[in-house]
């Protein structure tokens, strides 16, 4: 028992003037041997490590708030709070605390936190005559209160004392009696003189004060004075908007009172603090330090009694699911879960688990699959704001749900496909819910945030998946917007079939804009899965076909789609690229950009460079082969003449390896030759050298009988080699086709280098090699639209 009584969290202030949860344990008072005194210890229930460890200072102020809070500043800006699980827990530690520093248990504050400066004008002062005189609480007397709360702002010590004068007799009740007298006589003077007085209050940032201001009996009066301010001509309506307009709704009836009046205070504070109350300046910005931890472990409370109420909840979900629920009914249920899950934002981590879990288990999910497919605009963002809460605070969890439903149903009504067809349809003309979805299922396929599991990792599992259940219906809209015809004589023909809607219609070049946005998140973090898919669907073709569209950043986010893929340098990539000439897009782009300098421009220029850059020598070859002619007068960078540079460069390379191949082989024939010319006459020159000739036939033969085997192997090889390409020549009608198969199998001497050293006969070899160059100067070029 004493254990659940003795159970707290352990809270400090942060910067930004929010509370962080530093952990929950179990707390007591004893005596510290290193602090030298009665101290305040709070072990982790965990692993029983020390969470706080505070000595009880007779100077420190204590305050008492909400019957289970204690709060105390350590340090300058170090304030720490303790929140007990019950009530008894917190007042036994409480009169522990008065204890050590003398201080009756009946006050919520131990004492005034003195100033050194301060503490000798205040050191003779009685214990008894701790409170400052309040004028009389009269009509006639309000401007001196005014004054008085205004006045002790600057001085933390006379904050203090004001603050318990308020606390006595019930004084601030009598000052709000007066509100309403005042209202009645329609007295404009003494209104003003209250709204100061109120907002003087708040200022002195004292939870007693605040219980008492925010009761139900108080709190629409303290409202009523805020709407004097003595700034604005007319008084604002701020009770007739809480009492009228804003209704509150019960979804589900609530039984427990305490909870419903923690709701209604709960939501008139907020509104005092972010409608009523002005921006604070920076000297009054710490002032509502109070009302802000206020707020906040209310909404902790809030959440705690409605998840601990599992009825409540229960009968959430069931009436939220219930085909016979009508629409109005169903909207009100998605706004309070809505309002729900926002409300768990200040729960600390360890508690926001729980609290989705709690969630889960009671079917959020299924539920929202019900709710985002449905008409109702309303519902369905709602829904999506509820989604996105649970995606980012476990992805997993969303995963582990929609592989496990894969069992249960069918692949239309699965929760991703439910997601990317909502973000499909978004009907905003801006895509404001578009844009969000997409967000949301970039984090659930972020490999970032996969989890291994001990038998398989969740990211091979969901990523197959993925592409196998929901890649489809991601890309149907961009597939369906560049279909052409493929039987039209030449791609650019087949370009301009596209359908009408992408090139004109701006929402669809959002949403493809989009979902090539996401296809290129995929591209680089997914490896295998995406590169098959692409393969398989021929994607980058259909992809580059945007480059025609009107919308600009469309065609770029095209072109950063291939720009990741040539950045990953992979050579299987490389391959399906110039198989089918998907450079000519690109550059048809940007001969038609013309010569305007602008992103476009940069952005294909940047392509190139960064293939020049990186020496990919396949893509160089490729482009330069192909494309130079075009790309030649473009002078005002040295990209294309870049890359001719290197492509040269590589072809001088290979030919250096042809020429030593070729030399070794000419050396070989010269022996022969000089071996069979040799003068048999010059019997002087025998009969001299007869030692040395004998080693040089020898020498001779060997290499003559090494060469000739080697020959009619090689030449076995070459005739191999020089065969004809078996594809006809091109025609100017059939340039697209004709484009794919030269690239298909290009001329390329980095192929034929090693070919050509085993052929026996290299004259013959260079004779065959010029054929083909001839052949290839005759064949027209099969680029469409470059030669206009």
């Amino acid at each position: 028992m004493s254990d659940t009584r003795r159970r707290v969290k352990v809270y400090t202030l942060n910067e930004d003037r929010q509370w962080d949860d530093r952990g929950t344990g179990h707390v007591s008072s004893t005596f510290v041997e290193r602090l030298k005194g009665i101290s305040l210890l709070v072990r982790a229930e965990s692993d029983a490590s020390v969470l706080l460890e505070s000595k009880i200072s007779p100077n420190t102020a204590y305050q008492k708030q909400q019957d289970t809070l204690i709060v105390w500043s350590e340090a300058d800006n170090y304030d720490l709070a303790l929140s007990f699980q019950e009530k008894a827990g917190c007042d036994e530690i409480w009169e522990k605390i008065c204890q050590v520093q003398g201080k009756d248990p009946a006050l919520d504050i131990t004492q005034d936190p003195i100033d050194e400066s301060e503490e000798e004008r205040f050191e003779e002062i009685p214990e008894t005559s701790h409170l400052v005189e309040l004028p009389h609480c009269e009509l006639s007397c309000l401007e001196e209160i005014a004054d008085l709360v205004t006045s002790v702002l600057s001085s933390p010590i006379r904050r203090e004392k004001l603050a318990l004068a308020l606390m006595s007799e019930d004084y601030l009740k009598k000052l709000l009696g007066l509100f309403r007298v005042c209202e009645d006589l329609d007295n404009r003077e003494g209104l003003h003189h209250l709204y100061e007085i109120v907002r003087g209050v708040l200022f002195l940032n004292k939870a007693a004060l605040f219980e008492v201001m925010f009761s139900d009996d108080c709190i629409m009066d303290v409202v009523g004075c805020l709407e004097y301010d003595p700034a604005l001509v007319q008084p604002k309506r701020h009770r007739e908007f809480l009492t009228k307009t804003a209704k509150f709704k019960e979804v589900i009836p609530i039984t427990d009172s305490e909870l419903r009046q923690k709701i209604h205070q709960t939501y008139r504070v907020q509104y005092i603090q972010d409608i009523i109350l002005p921006t604070p300046s920076v000297f009054e910005e710490n002032f509502l330090s109070t009302l802000n931890s206020f707020i906040f472990f209310n909404k902790v409370e809030i959440v705690s009694m409605l998840q601990e109420d599992e009825k409540f909840l229960t009968e959430v979900f069931a009436q939220l699911t219930d085909e016979g629920t009508d629409d109005s009914k169903r909207r009100e249920l998605v706004n309070f879960v809505k309002e729900f899950c926002a409300f768990s934002q200040t729960l600390q981590p360890q508690n926001r688990d729980a609290f989705f879990k709690t969630l889960a288990n009671l079917g959020i999910l299924p539920a929202l699959e019900i709710v985002m497919g449905m008409d109702d605009l309303q519902v369905r963002a709602a829904a999506t704001d509820i989604f996105s809460y649970l995606v980012e605070f476990s992805p997993s969890m969303v995963r582990e749900f929609v592989m496990q439903e894969l069992q249960q149903t069918d692949d239309d009504v699965l929760l991703i496909n439910v997601v990317i067809k909502q973000m499909i349809c978004d009907s905003d003309p801006e895509l404001g819910g578009a844009v969000q979805l997409m967000g949301l299922l970039r984090t659930l396929i972020d490999p970032e945030n996969m989890l291994a599991s001990i038998n398989k990792t969740e990211k091979t599992e969901f990523l197959s998946f993925f592409y196998k259940y929901c890649m489809q219906v991601l890309t149907a809209p961009l597939l369906a917007n560049t279909a052409h015809d493929k039987n039209s004589k030449d791609f650019q023909e087949a370009a301009t079939k596209i359908n009408p809607v992408c090139p004109d219609n701006f929402q669809t070049a959002q949403l493809l804009a989009l979902i090539l946005e996401l296809l290129t998140f995929c591209v680089e973090h997914h490896t295998y899965h995406i590169k098959t898919y692409i393969m398989n669907k021929d994607l980058l073709r259909r992809v580059l076909v945007l480059m025609n569209s009107k919308h600009t950043f469309l065609a770029l986010c095209a072109l950063r789609f291939m720009r990741r893929i040539i950045g990953l340098k992979d050579e299987y990539y490389n391959r399906y690229i110039i198989k089918g000439n998907l450079f000519e897009p690109v550059i048809n782009a940007l001969l038609d950009n013309g010569t305007r300098y602008n992103l476009l421009n940069s952005a294909i220029v940047e392509l190139f460079e960064f293939i020049r850059v990186e020496d990919i020598k396949t893509l160089i070859a490729h482009i330069v082969e192909n494309f130079y002619k075009a790309l030649e007068p473009i002078e005002y960078v040295q990209t294309f003449k870049g890359l001719k540079g290197r492509y040269e460069q590589e072809k001088d390379r290979q030919s250096h390896k042809l020429t030593r191949y070729r030399r070794e082989a000419r050396s070989m024939d010269d022996d022969e030759e000089l071996w069979f010319n040799e003068d048999e006459d010059d019997d002087e020159a025998e009969a001299v050298d007869k030692s040395r000739m004998e080693d040089d036939y020898s020498d001779g033969y060997g290499k003559y009988m090494e060469a000739k085997k080697g020959a009619t192997n090689g030449a076995n090889n070459g005739k191999v080699a020089a065969l004809p390409p078996t594809s006809p020549p091109a025609t100017p009608n059939n340039s697209s086709a004709a484009s794919v198969k030269t690239v298909a199998l290009p001329a390329s001497p980095v192929v034929k280098a090693p070919l050509v050293g085993l052929v026996d006969y290299p004259d013959d070899e260079d004779e065959d090699e010029e054929d083909e160059e001839e052949e290839e100067e005759q064949s027209p070029r099969k680029r469409p639209r470059l030669s206009s």
